[in-house]
């Protein structure tokens, strides 16, 4: 936990200079995020996007073209699953929170649409199963790993001049953690994050 937390740290100290360098730039825009996240884990027995959890943060971005532009983003995020059918099948859920670094290309579709995809590092922060006693203890249970590397796509509308309705599905490219098993094939390596998010963006 101790090494996650100093990643974070560079992340947040690389994120700064960034801001600073581009606000030397009269183009430079940037500004905070907030929104909720809607998420399941691929393999972990339960389906669909039932966890639902807080999305928060900063972004800044720059053109490169007429048509392009690049943005950075920090956030915190929650993920993870969520069994509303417990009772009936008695598979634990899964609680996650991750400091989140996006980097992405916008393309500029029309006057209010862009199109978005990009490469996101989060950095674990904390997580745990869930039954019916609550939270699971971490020695029942395979640990998470630090990084959660992902590849995502998605949608701006421009609202205004100063928000912005974004949307994003995400998914892991690298396992968040083993199956309980142990067990692999093929491509399928362990458990995955899989997230659908969707945020107001206000430019300052």
């Amino acid at each position: 936990m101790e090494l996650a937390y100093d990643k974070m740290k560079k992340v947040f100290f690389l994120f700064l200079i960034f801001i600073s360098i581009s606000g030397f730039s009269q183009n430079f825009r940037g500004g905070i995020i907030v929104g909720t996240a809607t998420s399941q884990v691929s393999g972990d027995n339960l389906g669909g996007f039932n966890k639902a959890g807080i999305m928060v943060g900063v972004f800044t971005n720059m053109p490169i073209s007429e048509v392009l532009n690049l943005q950075m983003e920090m956030c915190y995020i929650q993920k993870g699953s969520n069994n509303p059918k417990m009772n009936e099948n008695e598979i634990p859920d899964i609680s996650l929170s991750y400091i989140e670094v996006p980097v992405l290309i916008k393309y500029q579709q029309s006057k209010t649409m862009f199109i978005e995809c990009g490469v996101e590092t989060a950095f674990f922060i904390g997580g745990h199963d869930n039954d019916f006693n609550g939270k699971v203890p971490q020695s029942q249970s395979n640990v998470f790993s630090k990084l959660d590397i992902g590849l995502f796509m998605g949608m701006d509308y421009v609202l205004t001049d100063k928000i912005v309705l974004n949307s994003r599905i995400s998914n892991s490219i690298l396992p968040i953690r083993e199956h309980a098993s142990g067990a692999t094939f093929l491509l399928n390596k362990g458990q995955y994050n899989s997230v659908l998010s969707f945020t107001l963006h206000y430019q300052i």
